[in-house]
């Protein structure tokens, strides 16, 4: 089979947007799909021109809503805007027509399918699962294809990873016909990247949209697709490395690695894995054969019981953030220690941390790590959380003192100030002004001399480093730990040094 395609969807209210969209992205997608269900109602009245003029090959959508969709209108509406869009089907020029319509698998108009036939438009036969997974997808894609111009596509909302890989187990060698297959949501991401091992016939893109329905549909920016996940250039010999955790909003991770693939011309890619349930992280790595994985925030430590080997390191800090599948088996090592420490000796230009007293905050498995680079650089620390039996917890692995982090913990925090380190991810992706939701220091007055370390980078300014920065004192945020780290691991996968000059 072909190659997968990649498909922009259109969801702009008028003509006009979406051509300015197709002139926009032109140079990264292979065809269209008008999602007429979008358009305003006067402009439906100019879908039939919309392949003319975007000189592109076009799929046309007209989708309800209990299937995902906007048209609320009625079927015999939607029936007649179809006919329509189809008529006067150039049979000289088959480029000004639609090449391909959306046909749900309930939807069968024999006038409409008559039309298709004639002029060479092929159907694809859908089905949308909004809040299932789809099982038996070759049998159910057998059934929905009643003939052999039609693709079948099947698009379901899995409610756990295991949905996703059962995905990619069943269509492991589905080649018989073209079809398109895909998981929805954040979970199914791997499902659009690496849709050449489901086999499918392409993959939706669309732009970044204020709107929630769509942004929960989980389409990747068709730049994205090419320029960070190198989307035409996958294959069966490339090497999947991914990142998995819950919820894994946003990571900037899959820009590093795949930077660093394309700089070594390796045919490899670093895909995002977003699993509530690191069990199930590692089977769907399992099944789609990926070698490496990193791991963040909640399955640093619970990760521990699903490898046979670690380092050193992760044997005394109790968390590994980076995983490799060596001769069918798991082995867990940590490089956040590592990307901590060259950051954080960076940032201070301090050779050491000898006679510096730290507060960390947090007790979580990056406050591990952190407590253990703290300790081999020799400062003294106290580690403070919201649960003191977890801030005990980390303090004893490394003799500091420990405590409860609330305001009676103040006097604690000024004696430990030389240094604050923030390890929570509390305060990631906010937008909000600093509040107790989203600054774990919200009640501490800095004073200007604190030098405060946030190993979050998203924002680039976090609430607790906005409040610190307007008393003056000196603030870094985790980018450069996460370069670092990321270093380490993509030696521990490939390895190669990430900054090592490869000449062709």
């Amino acid at each position: 089979m072909q190659k997968p395609k990649i498909c922009l969807t259109l969801t702009g209210k008028t003509i006009k947007e979406n051509l300015d969209l197709v002139r926009r992205y032109r140079p990264y997608v292979d065809l269209l799909e008008l999602r007429a269900d979008f358009l305003d109602e006067d402009e439906s009245l100019h879908v039939r021109k919309f392949p003319e003029l975007a000189r592109m090959p076009c799929i046309l959508t007209i989708r309800r809503r209990v299937d995902g969709g906007k048209y609320v209108a009625g079927e015999s509406s939607r029936t007649m805007l179809f006919a329509r869009a189809m008529a006067f089907a150039d049979d000289q020029n088959p480029e000004r027509n639609f090449q391909y319509v959306d046909f749900e698998e309930d939807f069968h108009v024999p006038s409409l399918q008559d039309a298709a036939l004639a002029f060479g438009t092929k159907i694809i036969r859908s089905f949308h699962s909004m809040n299932e997974p789809v099982h038996d997808i070759i049998k159910r894609c057998d059934e929905m294809r009643k003939t052999g111009y039609e693709i079948p596509k099947i698009a379901f909302m899995p409610k756990s990873l295991d949905d996703v890989k059962n995905l990619f187990y069943e269509t492991r060698d589905f080649t018989k016909y073209e079809h398109i297959l895909c998981a929805m949501g954040p979970m199914g991401i791997a499902s659009r990247i690496l849709a050449y091992r489901t086999h499918s016939f392409l993959t939706y893109t669309s732009v970044p949209s204020n709107d929630f329905e769509l942004r929960s549909i989980g389409h990747i920016d068709p730049i994205m697709m090419n320029q960070v996940y190198h989307f035409k250039d996958l294959n069966e010999k490339t090497s999947i490395f991914g990142i998995t955790g819950w919820p894994l909003l946003k990571t900037d991770s899959p820009f590093l690695h795949n930077q660093g693939y394309v700089n070594h011309f390796m045919n490899s890619v670093y895909i995002p894995i977003p699993s509530e349930d690191i069990h199930q992280a590692i089977e769907f790595a399992n099944e789609i054969g990926a070698r490496g994985l990193s791991v963040t925030v909640p399955h640093k430590e619970t990760v521990l019981r699903e490898l046979y080997e670690t380092d050193d390191k992760v044997k005394e800090i109790s968390a590994s953030n980076t995983i490799v599948k060596k001769n069918d088996k798991w082995c867990g090592y940590n490089t956040d220690c590592t990307g901590f420490s060259k950051a954080l000796l960076e940032f201070t230009g301090l050779k050491n941390l000898r006679h510096k007293r730290i507060s960390i905050i947090g007790a979580g498995g990056a406050s591990r790590a952190i407590a253990y680079a703290v300790k081999m650089l020799g400062g003294k620390a106290c580690v403070f959380n919201r649960t003191p039996m977890r801030a005990k917890s980390v303090a004893d692995m490394f003799g500091f003192e420990y405590a409860m982090l609330s305001v009676d913990a103040i006097p604690l925090i000024e004696k430990y100030s030389d240094i604050v380190i923030q390890t929570t991810s509390v305060g990631m992706n906010s937008t909000e002004p600093s509040n107790s939701q989203n600054n774990p220091l919200y009640f501490y007055r800095w004073t200007g001399n604190e030098i405060l370390f946030d190993i979050i980078y998203t924002p680039k300014v976090t609430p607790i480093m906005e409040r610190a920065m307007a008393a003056g004192c000196k603030v870094c945020n985790g980018e450069t730990m996460l370069k670092y780290q990321g270093y380490e691991q993509f030696k521990i996968f490939t390895g190669v040094d990430y900054e090592e000059t490869k000449s062709e």
